[in-house]
């Protein structure tokens, strides 16, 4: 991939500006390592900068969402916005990949168990409809099973919801390719107990909308996202691409249904 190269605020600005006057209604952040965004640029800002220079100069923008973060990179502009800007959309994408320290330590991440725990409930008190997504890798090489259990409670003590589970596979040439593996089946099995607590997550953030007002951005004519990242299902057409208000009349499978 090479170095993190940061396309500058006033670009970033200036998309966004045309985007908004073709008439879109959302915007996502998104890159490799988003959270690194401005090391490489004058000032070295920070994305929380970025994020609120974008509600700053583009007020028309109904809603900026922000894609995979790296939680211990978060900046202090960047808290601020999640607890001052509604426009900023209370949901985040966490790269976790892992519950337990000395597996994070093996995977050189930057975090540990604590400091994921720590942002989810210091996010969740600044915005506490705020919902997460993560990812996480399970069977990687020495893991044992207290450290899989770590993962495992990670879903809990985060409230994530919309987990990524990703089963180890070595790739060749890796420090990882050559620690001791995890066998097949019990990766597959680790993999399959992490997807049932997301599940779990799920279901229960879906009944906890039961009866609730939200506005879903329309995806296609019967299906939208509400700000939380939730699909919504509609019996009837709506106009694609636009904000209605909907409210919350059950669910099924991982949506929810509304009228």
């Amino acid at each position: 991939r090479g170095n993190s190269r940061s396309v500058p605020a006033g670009v970033v600005v200036e998309q966004i500006k045309r985007l908004v006057g073709a008439g879109y209604n959302e915007v996502v952040l998104t890159g490799v390592d988003l959270t690194s965004w401005g090391a490489d640029l004058p000032a070295t800002p920070k994305l929380g900068d970025l994020v609120m220079r974008i509600l700053r100069l583009v007020p028309d923008l109904p809603r900026l969402r922000i894609s995979s973060i790296d939680s211990i990179e978060v900046d202090e502009n960047l808290m601020q916005a999640i607890a001052t800007e509604p426009r900023l959309m209370p949901h985040l994408h966490l790269s976790l990949q892992h519950g337990d320290d000395l597996i994070l330590k093996r995977m050189k991440r930057r975090h540990l168990r604590d400091d994921a725990i720590r942002f989810a409930e210091d996010a969740r008190k600044l915005r506490p409809e705020m919902t997460f997504g993560a990812d996480i890798i399970a069977g990687f090489p020495t893991e044992t099973e207290a450290a899989f259990e770590n993962s495992l409670r990670l879903v809990e003590e985060c409230h994530l919801t919309w987990l990524h589970v990703f089963p180890y596979s070595p790739r060749p040439g890796t420090p990882a390719a050559r620690m001791p593996q995890v066998k097949g089946p019990e990766i597959k099995a680790r993999a399959a107990r992490l997807r049932a607590a997301g599940e779990a997550r799920v279901a229960a953030h879906l009944a906890a909308q039961q009866g609730r007002a939200h506005a879903v951005l329309m995806e296609a004519p019967r299906m939208g996202r509400t700000e939380q990242f939730t699909e919504v299902v509609f019996e009837s057409d709506r106009p694609e691409g636009q904000i209605v208000q909907a409210r919350v009349t059950g669910w099924q499978g991982g949506q929810l249904t509304a009228a």
